[in-house]
């Protein structure tokens, strides 16, 4: 009886695009309550402030900077684990394969981010948000690939997982240079102490994972005392985890990244996307989409992901830098440049950090954030419906 129960549930966990359905849920789930009844108290729980320990020895945060620096901390830190995989023995370790999704994620950092400069340039305080529109959502551009089938060539499938893995990798390089505090250089000293105990851990072997975890607490709190986000602590833990790319099974990272896979797609994200996606929608127009930070970051979403992954990539291969995926077409290739435009979940994450302390932004952020993606979203896929492979 209880397997007949859970049948539908289990097979639902198990499709490619099940995470993203599960973002695409939270989200609807917080615009709904943030424009319904419930609107005030959906907020005012966001701002309520947890404290874990206790008042002179503790950490005290809002429940929002608990899903954004904590939870988020460990989905930086998965994120990190699949991008070293990937260059150690993934798409991304050999040169030539790794060089097309490379190019494309370089043009698609760069052009969205000059779209949003051409639109903020003369307005220091909007301009913070420049890199907004520079990454790709994994889980929801893969997740509209997956529900096209073998219509997809594989190829295109890869070409598009790397890419959203770089793309994640220069987020956290933009993150970790343009959008930390005021450093204090006593905890950054701290910072670099426990990273060489990581490291150490590492060069000695140690193949378990609570000498890390301990070591990586500290880590996390000397980071978010320092002044730099506390999320590049999960990046630095995650470099230090060994991988032993001959005996797979005994690998500490694959088992830590196989472990929580589940918790980031189908926890930690949905949270993060039901906490960051609420916004008020009333007064709400299509003049509203004009107003500078969300137009800068609708158009360098929109056009700037897909001119600067399809023209770099596009001028790679004819210039025979590099190869173009196997079994695609050029227009397929075109439908999934589009689909890097969808930027949800690092976009929503880099506009909260770059408007920390000019939060009458964050609205704005949002609305094109969400527009931006939608958009993205229904072209690159009815695109991919007239011209992927039947």
């Amino acid at each position: 009886m209880i397997q007949q129960l859970t049948k539908p549930f289990k097979e639902f966990f198990r499709l490619e695009a099940a995470s993203g359905i599960m973002l695409l849920l939270a989200a609807i789930l917080a615009l709904v309550l943030s424009n319904g009844s419930y609107a005030d108290e959906y907020f005012s729980i966001l701002k309520k402030y947890i404290v874990l320990g206790t008042k002179d020895f503790g950490l005290k945060l809002s429940v929002l900077h608990w899903i954004n620096d904590v939870l988020m901390a460990i989905f930086f830190f998965f994120v990190s684990l699949e991008i070293k995989r990937e260059f150690l023995q993934g798409e991304l370790s050999n040169p030539k394969q790794a060089l097309l999704p490379i190019i494309g994620a370089i043009g698609g950092m760069v052009v969205p981010a000059l779209f949003y400069i051409m639109i903020n340039y003369s307005d220091s305080t909007t301009l913070k948000g420049w890199a907004i529109p520079s990454a790709t959502d994994i889980a929801f551009s893969l997740g509209v690939l997956s529900l096209l089938g073998k219509r997809v060539p594989i190829s295109l499938k890869v070409f598009l997982t790397a890419l959203a893995i770089i793309d994640d990798l220069g987020a956290i390089i933009i993150i970790a240079f343009f959008y930390s505090g005021n450093i204090e250089i006593m905890y950054l000293i701290l910072m670099f102490i426990s990273l060489i105990i990581l490291i150490m851990l590492n060069k000695f072997k140690i193949n378990s994972f609570i000498p890390y975890l301990i070591i990586g607490i500290f880590l996390w709190n000397f980071t978010h005392q320092s002044g730099i986000h506390a999320t590049i602590a999960g990046v630095l833990l995650a470099l230090t985890i060994p991988h032993n790319t001959k005996v797979n099974k005994n690998s500490l990272l694959l088992k830590l990244e196989h472990n929580l896979s589940p918790y980031v797609a189908f926890g930690i994200m949905p949270v993060f996307a039901f906490a960051n996606a609420g916004v008020s929608l009333e007064g709400l127009t299509f003049s509203t989409l004009l107003n500078p930070v969300p137009l800068g970051i609708v158009l360098g979403l929109f056009f700037g992901k897909q001119i600067g992954v399809f023209v770099l990539s596009y001028l790679s291969v004819v210039l025979k830098i590099a190869n173009k995926p196997n079994d695609s077409t050029w227009p397929a290739f075109y439908a999934v440049s589009i689909l890097t435009g969808i930027g949800f979940t690092m976009s929503l994450f880099v506009g909260n950090l770059a408007f920390a302390n000019d939060i009458q932004y964050l609205d704005g952020v949002k609305i094109g954030v969400l527009a931006g993606s939608l958009f993205s979203t229904i072209f690159g896929y009815v695109l991919l419906l007239i011209f992927a492979k039947k």
